[in-house]
């Protein structure tokens, strides 16, 4: 069964109204430039009212290893997601705090997937965004499509512009390594605050397959 990550969550309280839709794995941005950013001194409800079966994931771009290992072990994330230009040493290094690793790769339609081997070893799951300066948080879709040409052996996210109406589409993709789908802004209200019944309908989509 496909698994959902709902993303750049900012509230403790829509934190519950989300969870209560049955995501996998809550993510929450730690990168200043994001809108979604949970700030310096974030409220640590927003984190603590996560239920034990969620996967909390801090979003990193390019930060000292060891503001990461801090910010996890304050925060309780289960894994880190960095949308930069993390090196295979980098990742490792967190690796062996006894983090998880989600690295995101900026996809475009020309993409050679083997390019991402040297990160096979120190990853726990790719996650394929669409290319953009902004290091996620494009709201636009890559082709899908190049999907079918993906033969490395590491199970993958996809993230960028996913909706509500998406779910079909998704469910089409077979990918054998596809793990789970990223959702975000199109499925907000205003930037960081989810509308649970958007999220609800398409993980019982997703779900009831």
């Amino acid at each position: 069964m496909l698994k959902v990550k709902v993303c750049g969550m900012t509230d403790r309280i829509n934190v519950q109204d989300v969870a209560s839709t049955g995501p996998d794995f809550m993510g929450f941005i730690f990168y200043p430039r994001s809108p979604r950013y949970v700030g310096h001194d974030p409220d640590p409800a927003i984190f603590s009212n996560v239920p034990a079966g969620i996967r909390k994931v801090g979003v990193f771009v390019h930060e000292d290893p060891i503001n990461v290992i801090e910010i996890a072990a304050m925060t309780g994330l289960d894994y880190v997601q960095l949308h930069g230009t993390e090196t295979p040493d980098y990742c490792e290094s967190l690796k062996m705090s006894g983090l998880k690793i989600i690295k995101a790769f900026g996809i475009c339609d020309y993409t050679d997937f083997d390019i991402y081997r040297s990160h096979l070893d120190v990853c726990d799951y790719f996650l394929f965004d669409t290319r953009s300066e902004k290091h996620g948080g494009s709201g636009r879709k890559f082709n899908w499509d190049i999907l079918d040409s993906y033969d490395l052996n590491k199970p993958f996210f996809i993230s960028g512009g996913i909706g509500p109406s998406d779910a079909t589409q998704i469910l089409s993709i077979r990918n054998p390594q596809f793990f789970g789908a990223d959702l975000n802004s199109r499925f907000e209200i205003s930037p960081g605050i989810k509308d649970a019944g958007a999220l609800k309908g398409f993980i019982d989509e997703i779900k009831k397959k």
